[in-house]
């Protein structure tokens, strides 16, 4: 589902990496590519002073949106909010994890670099279903802060120190090198994405490929590119099982949307992780329904609630 669009102009920059990383995804896992141009649209609608050409490019994008979801229809993590809500964050997590291993046993390279800023934009892009929660903020701040501090240490020479350090708010520099960059070379091939995918780590079957050293093996030395350091390079494919990280900085790791989490209510019914998210969502409409003074809205939503975790149904 690939296409060509239209040029990105400067005013269009603040979107050019979002499109950059749903074509690297297009062959790889349409459901990424899908949110990472949906979230592009909507941040480049936003964005005053838009020449023709910045309105045919936001046309396009519509346009591929519309086919995609009507050629996608029979998959939730397209059609279903929550079920795209718990996709997406679950491959942000598990591309984190992917990185933050890589950096805790100093195998720095660019790959780990690319591993995180994507995590950290896909991060961006869940923000399409409301307020992020602390903990995937968290790992969003961090995956950037890390993508940054081992981009400009590569480009200078240096050395980066494995593992958690004070955050310092530094990717303005790394983003404009990844704003640069041309086409994004094709995806490696891999299992294509089964329709109706639930939300869980088998979603992704990629096993991710560390930076590969002249004899081979495992990369442990340090790459410089002054030039263009990512011209190279796509973004590595998230590993099937999130990876445990050794202690310090503690990523987010579970939680109510990944399948990781087993939640069984008193009658013992086994409730799945986007019946767990629903079920706040509706608490959180009924919460929003009061501030209106509407008490049958927010009834009407609790009700919807409790049925769902009494029972694991929803109407």
């Amino acid at each position: 589902m690939a296409t060509n669009f239209p040029a990105v102009s400067p005013v269009m920059k603040p979107i050019q990496h979002y499109l950059k990383t749903a074509q690297e995804h297009d062959g790889r896992d349409p459901i990424v590519a899908y949110w990472c141009r949906l979230y592009a649209l909507q941040t480049g609608l936003k964005i005053p002073q838009q020449s023709p050409d910045d309105r045919k490019l936001l046309l396009a994008i519509m346009d591929w949106l519309e086919k995609t979801k009507t050629q996608m229809a029979d998959n939730e993590s397209i059609t279903h909010e929550v079920a795209a809500q718990a996709y997406l964050e679950n491959y942000a997590l598990k591309l984190f994890l992917y990185a933050d291993k890589q950096d805790r046993a100093a195998n720095f390279g660019k790959n780990v670099v690319k591993a995180f800023y994507t995590a950290g934009m896909i991060y961006d892009v869940c923000l399409i279903f409301g307020e992020l929660t602390e903990e995937v903020t968290q790992n969003r701040k961090y995956a950037k802060w890390k993508a940054s501090y081992i981009h400009n240490c590569l480009k200078n020479g240096e050395t980066p120190v494995a593992g958690p350090l004070p955050m310092e708010d530094d990717t303005d520099e790394l983003a404009n090198e990844l704003a640069k960059l041309g086409p994004a070379p094709g995806p490696a091939p891999g299992p294509a994405v089964a329709p109706q995918p639930q939300p869980g780590p088998s979603h992704v079957g990629f096993q991710p490929t560390p930076p590969p050293t002249a004899g081979g093996g495992t990369n442990n030395s340090i790459e410089i590119d002054h030039s263009d350091p990512f011209s190279k390079l796509k973004a590595p494919t998230p590993p099937s099982e999130p990876e445990k990280s050794p202690g310090g900085f503690v990523p987010y790791t579970g939680g109510s949307t990944f399948d990781t989490l087993k939640v069984v209510n008193p009658s013992g019914v086994q409730l799945l992780p986007e019946q767990v998210v629903k079920a706040q969502k509706y608490c959180r409409w009924a919460e929003s329904a009061l501030n209106y003074d509407d008490v049958g809205t927010s009834i009407t939503n609790l009700q919807k609630a409790l049925r769902l975790l009494q029972t694991g149904k929803d109407e």
